[in-house]
């Protein structure tokens, strides 16, 4: 191409629109090189001044700029919310295997005297039709990111949406135009309307550097790469996203590509990356379950190198015309399975144990560890969970000692767990790993909950609840935080400078707070000031519900403290209850009671009450005709949500819930009666799966609450 012209500004628009065309179609095209294909033709510079030029064009010609202008990969101005993105062709879920015996089945399953009784040989003997011997599949990286579905109109992209229910997602195309590897434009031959499906994730390597810098600049860190998507792709603001090192891969479409152009799913997503969309290169065709069971395999032995994180693999029938005999069933197809493996497991040395508070003065062990990549994240720290288990647990030979080698996993691929001691080596000349006399943080005596009948629940609690820094500062966060006082401007870093200065020592020391006690604070300006002292103050109307939840009444959550306001009224009442009329509310149960009604009895508590009362915090009650337009089918019931919603939030889920007259619980047990899953459902989902619960999408929750039948 020609050298950059000096002066775009002055060039005729016709020459410029020329210009525009030309500039766009380049860029994508090195996008394409860079991204996609990892063959750059041309360094960073000479991209940059392609680049800077088209920018200068556009500026000065804002009606030429083109729809799948690199330029859009900055990202628009921010969006007030997500809005639904309903799915044309339903995307559907998949029915899972963890072993060669139900992969086996998968394909044929027989009775005890060798009659076929399911599996795909099975199912096409259905309709009489020839069955292929062997069956030919393809075998993909089960990736472990976010799903999306991918809309091209004349090869422009036009819209994304996250699964959500697979009836309808989120719209999230402002997110996702700032990732580089989605084509805003595709290649030549892309049909007119392409509904494309894959994964958004993270490069590893990428988001362990974005933490480095998060951490250095003194920004809370991620936690794991999985929800880091879900989050950066939700966010409203697309200037989050971009920079981010968020890749996408395509597996499948919803439409546009017929059978009739490709007949077999390895030819689709050979179509799909010849229009210019990434197709992962871990894909592989076998024939025969015997040829799956050996890719799975290979592919896991690879898992630990791969540079974005998997969780298993995805096994289809290739032959789209066999698929479509095959069926499917309500939620998922039955020609395809996704097999999970099990947690990788890695050894390390345990180098230390630090310990933690947290705001209810708990103090929890976390083992500090020889830095070890599992499942693709470099693990440095891992939970112990309490003093019981790491002197009791079998698995640890009676006791961690600081020097062990250790094996670790990632429970459910995202908590980091110390597994057991591998050591066979000299251990007694190794220091035991023990709990410290004094809080970590203030030195103050600790204190042993014996945690009733279980002893694994003991726990050695710091009872310095307001001269202990770590529990003053988590307190006065969760105070503040947006289920609680929802007390904006106040956050993590000013929390730390107004406890340091001792200007702040509880809560109620808030309210007290003017402009010239802020004065002289890190980026506390005047306006900044004032925005915190009307937030503050705005405060004081809060409904009784957040308010308690505010308190920190141990094992009081948001769904405890919205049942307990409605049955009582007023922060009085419930003050003032006893067990046995605690534990005649639903929900809470002899543990609960004890806790709430130890709280109360605690007379720095009781003061602290008072003080806000005389703060002017209104602790305002429930509506008298709250729940009373009960709903069959949900009145009574006990409900969980989980996950991220399509188009609700779960405040908005659980109060139109609480308003027909049933029950939000935060946990999952015997009792629920049904758990709500969004996207990015995790353990409480599992739990329900294994109790046999009855699981709901938000669609089928919607239907419940408008009287119908799930």
């Amino acid at each position: 191409m020609s050298a950059p012209s000096s002066s775009p500004s002055t060039e005729p628009a016709e020459g410029a629109q020329a210009r525009i065309l030309a500039l766009t179609a380049e860029l994508n095209r090195h996008n394409h090189l860079y991204h996609v294909l990892n063959q750059p033709e041309i360094d960073d510079r000479a991209y940059d001044l392609l680049y800077r030029e088209l920018e200068g064009l556009e500026a000065a010609h804002p009606t030429l700029a083109r729809p799948d202008s690199p330029t859009r990969r900055v990202g628009g101005p921010p969006v007030s919310e997500l809005r639904p993105f309903p799915h044309r062709v339903p995307m559907l879920s998949l029915s899972n295997a963890f072993s060669d015996e139900e992969l086996r089945d998968f394909e044929e399953k027989r009775d005890d005297r060798g009659s076929l009784r399911g599996g795909l040989r099975f199912l096409l003997a259905r309709d009489g039709g020839a069955s292929p011997d062997p069956l030919r599949y393809c075998v993909e990286p089960k990736l472990d990111g976010l799903a999306i579905e991918l809309v091209y109109e004349g090869g422009v992209l036009t819209g994304a949406g996250t699964r959500g229910d697979g009836e309808v997602g989120e719209d999230v195309t402002h997110t996702v135009q700032t990732i580089g590897t989605v084509p805003l434009r595709l290649q030549a031959g892309a049909p007119d309307y392409l509904s494309v499906r894959g994964e958004i994730l993270f490069d590893l390597a990428g988001f362990e550097e974005m933490n480095r810098k998060r951490e250095a600049a003194g920004e809370k860190t991620f936690e794991n790469p999985r929800n880091a998507a879900a989050g950066t792709l939700r966010q409203l603001d697309p200037s989050a996203a971009r920079g981010r090192p968020l890749i996408f891969f395509a597996h499948s479409a919803g439409e546009g590509i017929g059978a009739d152009e490709a007949p077999t799913h390895s030819a689709l997503l050979a179509r799909l990356s010849a229009i210019g969309l990434p197709v992962n290169p871990r894909n592989t065709v076998v024939d025969g379950i015997d040829g799956v069971i050996a890719a799975i395999a290979a592919l896991g032995e690879a898992r630990q190198t791969l540079p974005y994180e998997i969780d298993g693999a995805v096994v289809k029938v290739d032959d789209r015309a066999l698929q479509d005999r095959i069926g499917w069933v309500t939620r998922s197809p039955r020609w395809a399975l996704a097999f999970k493996y099990p947690p990788p497991r890695v050894h390390t040395v345990l180098e230390r144990v630090d310990f933690g508070v947290g705001r209810s003065g708990v103090v929890t062990p976390v083992a500090v560890l020889r830095p070890a990549r599992v499942g693709g994240v470099t693990v440095r720290n891992a939970t112990l969970h309490n003093e019981h288990q790491m002197r009791n647990k079998p698995e640890y030979l009676g006791g961690l000692r600081i020097g062990d080698t250790v094996e670790i996993l990632r429970a459910g691929d995202v908590i980091p767990r110390v597994e057991a001691v591998v050591d066979d080596g000299n251990r007694a000349d190794r220091p035991l790993a023990a709990f410290p006399a004094g809080c970590p943080v203030c030195g103050h005596a600790l204190r042993r909950d014996e945690g009733g009948a279980d002893p694994e629940k003991a726990a050695w609690r710091c009872p310095n609840r307001l001269g202990c820094r770590a529990q003053v500062e988590a307190g006065l966060q969760h105070f503040a935080s947006r289920l609680a006082m929802d007390i904006e401007g106040l956050g993590e870093k000013l929390v730390a400078q107004l406890v340091a200065r001792d200007k702040v020592r509880r809560p109620s020391d808030l309210y007290a707070l003017d402009a010239a006690s802020l004065a002289g604070l890190d980026r506390m300006g005047d306006k900044s000031a004032r925005n915190l002292i009307e937030a503050i103050a705005a405060s004081k109307d809060r409904p009784l519900e957040r308010c308690l939840y505010a308190l920190g009444v141990p094992q009081v959550g948001e769904s405890t403290a919205r049942d307990l306001a409605r049955h009582f009224g007023s922060i009085d009442a419930i003050a003032q209850a006893d067990e046995a009329a605690l534990t005649a509310v639903f929900g809470v149960g002899a543990e609960v009671a004890r806790q709430v009604v130890a709280f109360f009895a605690e007379p720095g508590n009781r003061d602290e009450l008072g003080r806000l009362q005389e703060a002017g915090l209104r602790f305002v009650p429930p509506p008298r005709e709250a729940a009373v337009a009960t709903i069959a089918g949900v009145a009574g019931k006990s409900f969980v949500l989980t996950g991220t919603l399509p188009t609700l939030s779960r405040d908005q889920a659980g109060a139109r819930i609480l308003a027909a007259g049933g029950k939000v619980a935060g946990s999952v047990s015997k009792k629920t009666d049904y758990v709500v899953a969004g996207e990015a459902a995790g353990s409480k989902l599992e739990k329900a799966q294994q109790l046999g619960l009855r699981i709901l999408s938000e669609a089928e929750l919607l239907a419940l609450l408008d009287g119908g039948s799930p």
